[in-house]
């Protein structure tokens, strides 16, 4: 917990009361279904709440900004972004259901009124989002492919509407045909921690 105090000075302390029960919650949801690895769980703030909160360095989202999570897993990095913007709204989705079970069990927990989640495709979601978010579930064009008739086009953020991509390793290629709306964000101009060496966030203007 301490290391998401170390980059978010100022939390209230309902935020930091709900940042600190995550361990829990997912220590006990992963025992009933392993939707994090085992060994993972005890670097859970660093490999996914900070993680997640890196599209939070990118971007202070304004209220009122609709963001779509698509292929959440547990709820990174949608659980942690629904904390830190409680004036915004959050859809998670996923194909696996008993991923989305514990979505909810968590956000029913924390009483996290600005999250709806469903065990849906992206291909069936025919709202738009100011914001689609994701943590690498596929190459980069298929994601582009997949979600770009969820973007809403009135823009109201510091960044244009599109595609907010958490993503590590090399990653030019997935990216080539982009270069003109795109734009990269290292981690390690936020993060010190050596977790963060190859990853990024990727905006993508759609």
């Amino acid at each position: 917990m301490e290391i998401i105090e170390k980059y978010f000075t100022d939390l209230t302390e309902d935020q930091k009361d709900k940042f600190s029960q995550l361990k829990s919650l997912y220590t006990y949801w992963n025992n009933q279904i392993n939707v994090i690895s085992r060994k993972d769980i005890d670097s859970l703030y660093l490999h996914h709440v900070l993680h997640s909160l890196s599209i939070a360095k990118v971007i202070q989202f304004t209220p009122g900004t609709k963001i779509m999570d698509v292929g959440c897993g547990g709820g990174f990095p949608g659980i942690p972004l629904a904390i830190l913007f409680p004036e915004c709204e959050f859809y998670l989705v996923d194909s696996i259901g008993k991923k989305i079970k514990v979505v909810n069990e968590v956000a029913s927990a924390l009483g996290l009124k600005n999250i709806k989640a469903e065990h849906t495709r992206v291909q069936q979601v025919k709202d738009k989002f100011d914001f689609i978010i994701s943590r690498a579930v596929t190459a980069f064009p298929k994601f582009v492919n997949m979600v770009r008739k969820n973007s809403k086009q009135k823009d109201k953020n510091s960044l244009a509407n599109g595609i907010l991509y958490i993503k590590g390793g090399d990653f030019k290629e997935e990216i080539a045909g982009y270069s003109d709306k795109i734009m990269l964000f290292e981690c390690t101009d936020f993060f010190s921690e050596e977790f963060f060496e190859t990853k990024k966030v990727v905006h993508l203007e759609l």
